[in-house]
C-alpha cells in the first residue's frame, strides 16, 4: 500500500492523522494518529503498526486490501531494544545470543544521551526498532507493609518504567519479559496478554527457540539453526 493508500483508509475509518514525518532512515513515513497509534509506511509498499489501539488500525488496512489483512512485513533493521537491571552476566548471554542471529541489540542505558531524558532517547531510536527483550531478574527485594515474611524478589524499578514506556511505544505482541527464577519472582506486571519467557540460571536453548518464534511472528529474520 502506498502512504496515500493508507492516509485514505484511516480518514475512512474515523482515524485523525496528528503528525506525519518521514523515518530516521529515510525509508518510509511514519504517520501517528491521534488515538496514540503509529504507522510506518515504507517506500517499499510494506507497512507495520506500533502504539496503541494498533487493532482498530489494521482492521482499516485490511479493508483497503480488499478485505485481507497484509503479512507481518520483513524487519529489515535487525534492530531490537534490550533493558536489563543489575544482572550483566545474562545481558551479556543475552545480547551475544540476538548477535549470533544476526540482529542488532540496542541497550537503552548505553545509548548516548546527548542531554537528552531516557523518554527522549527511546522516542528517537523506537521508530526503527520492531521489538524490544526486557530481562527481569532477581535484583530488588521486597515485602508488603508490615509483613517481611512474604518477601519476594522483583526487577529493579528502572526496569519497570522502562517495559512500562516500551509496551506503549511498541504494543504487547512486541515486548518479550524474560523472567529468571519466576518461583521466587514477582512479575513485573499482572496485564493480561504480557509474553514471559522463564528461565532459570542461564538463558536455555527453550527459552532461545521461544524468544526466537515471537521475534519471527513480528517479522524478523531469524535462522532456527542458530538458536
Amino acid at each position: 500500500m502506498t502512504v496515500e493508500e493508507i492516509r485514505d483508509a484511516l480518514r475512512k475509518a474515523g482515524l485523525e492523522i496528528k503528525d506525519e514525518s518521514r523515518l530516521p532512515n529515510n525509508t518510509g513515513t511514519q504517520i501517528q494518529l491521534k488515538n496514540g497509534a503509529i504507522v510506518n509506511c515504507f517506500d517499499t509498499g510494506k507497512y507495520n503498526l506500533q502504539g496503541k489501539n494498533q487493532d482498530v488500525v489494521a482492521k482499516a488496512l485490511s479493508f483497503q486490501s480488499d478485505g485481507f489483512t497484509p503479512p507481518v512485513c520483513s524487519v529489515t533493521s535487525g534492530k531490537v531494544f534490550v533493558v536489563y537491571g543489575h544482572d550483566t552476566a545474562v545481558r551479556t548471554e543475552l545480547e551475544a545470543m540476538l548477535r549470533r542471529w544476526g540482529l542488532d541489540p540496542i541497550i537503552l542505558d548505553q545509548l548516548p544521551s546527548e542531554g537528552a531524558t531516557l523518554i527522549e532517547k527511546l522516542e528517537k531510536y523506537y521508530p526503527n526498532v520492531g521489538f524490544a527483550v526486557v530481562l527481569a531478574t532477581p535484583d530488588d527485594e521486597a515485602f508488603p507493609k508490615g509483613k517481611p515474611d512474604e518477601k519476594r524478589y522483583r526487577a529493579r524499578q528502572n526496569v519497570v518504567l522502562e517495559l512500562g514506556l516500551l509496551l506503549a511505544h511498541l504494543g504487547r505482541s512486541k515486548v518479550a519479559i524474560l523472567l529468571k527464577d519466576q518461583d521466587i519472582m514477582e512479575r513485573p506486571s499482572d496485564i493480561q496478554g504480557l509474553i514471559y519467557i522463564p528461565f532459570k540460571t542461564d538463558l536455555t536453548k527453550e527459552a532461545g527457540l521461544l524468544l526466537a518464534k515471537e521475534m519471527a511472528s513480528q517479522g524478523y529474520n531469524i535462522d532456527v539453526k542458530k538458536v
